[in-house]
């Protein structure tokens, strides 16, 4: 199957005796993993800095963990459009031709994806201890589900049902919408990193290098002339500290996040539920304001009571969604 970003079904051949390989590629670590008829295995969590390409990450994970018999198939996720042959990350300077990569492990078969196309796909296959809810509703059988996810970037994905209980996942890049504002808090944050980008996507807020932008600017709005540059991890410390700018930056964060979600599952019809992805909300932990993110997920005016108040939200809690997507891909032939 050629990649594409278009989402499809398609016909896979059967998976053979010989393990296959797996990859998510973010741009602060590539995950690697083996993966057979026992399930997944040999998983390694490589940071993308201590290696120069992609190529020679796959060759230092197959050096480490030597399977017995190379793989002859593999399946990537990567934190970027795939439109064609060449793939360039979006956050991170790796770049390779499909075929090229193909034929340099000597591959029958590699499926590229997108990174969210994964994870979406990976969503029927969560089991009731991969997940928590936030808030109230129940999900509806047979409608899309919404996925989104702040990690390094931002990511969105949704499911759309096809035949025979199949899902067909959409690969688009959501997380660069225009980020809007609710508040005229809001408004002027967004107003002030319009200045220093021009366009403010949800990416710029909504992610890792989001909570960087949100704690300067809000800083700098609160009269700070020069307000100390902090990484994601210092603003989470800051936050968890009772830093007043911190506290009002993971809080501003719950707010946008459920804003976004809400406008996925009206784009969408996501009465199959709303799933948040990514690691970012994981470790703010307790400092994630739920409720907020419900409060805003469901304002939406008419739609509040007609449409929003009864479609669930969840938290992806397993740590390495993208491996079933990817697994199911090779497995099923479900890619999008």
């Amino acid at each position: 199957m050629a990649p594409s970003s278009n989402a499809r079904e398609a016909a896979a051949p059967a998976m053979d005796k010989t393990p296959f390989l797996v990859a998510d590629l973010g741009a602060t670590n590539a995950r690697f993993a083996l993966s057979d008829q026992t399930g997944i295995h040999d998983v390694r969590i490589l940071p993308v800095s201590a290696h120069p390409t992609l190529a020679a990450a796959i060759s230092g994970y197959l050096d480490d963990v030597a399977p017995e018999t190379p793989p002859s198939q593999a399946a990537i996720a990567i934190a970027c459009p795939v439109t064609g042959d060449l793939v360039s990350m979006t956050n991170y300077p790796w770049s390779f031709s499909i075929r090229g990569l193909r034929e340099m492990f000597g591959l029958a078969r590699l499926e590229v994806i997108n990174d969210f196309t994964a994870i979406a796909l990976s969503v029927p296959r969560l089991g009731a201890g991969d997940r928590i809810q936030i808030g109230p509703g129940q999900p509806s059988d047979g409608h899309p589900i919404g996925i989104i996810g702040p990690g390094t970037g931002l990511g969105v994905s949704g499911l759309v049902p096809a035949e025979a209980g199949r899902w067909t996942a959409l690969a688009g890049e959501g997380g660069h919408v225009t980020m809007p504002a609710t508040t005229a808090h809001e408004a002027a944050v967004i107003e002030h990193l319009g200045h220093r980008f021009g366009h403010v996507s949800g990416e710029r807020l909504l992610s890792g290098m989001g909570l960087s932008n949100l704690y300067e600017t809000l800083a700098m709005l609160s009269g700070q002339s020069d307000p100390r540059a902090r990484d994601p991890q210092s603003v989470t410390e800051a936050a968890r500290s009772g830093d007043p700018i911190g506290v009002e930056t993971v809080r501003m964060f719950s707010g946008m996040l459920g804003t976004l979600a809400g406008n996925l599952a009206l784009t969408l019809g996501a009465r199959g539920g709303v799933f948040i992805a990514g690691g970012i909300v994981p470790k703010l932990g307790p400092l994630f304001d739920g409720a907020l993110f419900r409060e805003r997920f469901e304002a939406k005016g008419r739609m509040r009571e007609a449409f929003l108040s009864a479609i669930p939200t969840y938290l992806i809690t397993n740590p390495l969604p993208a491996f079933l997507g990817l697994r199911s891909v090779l497995c099923e032939g479900a890619a999008g």
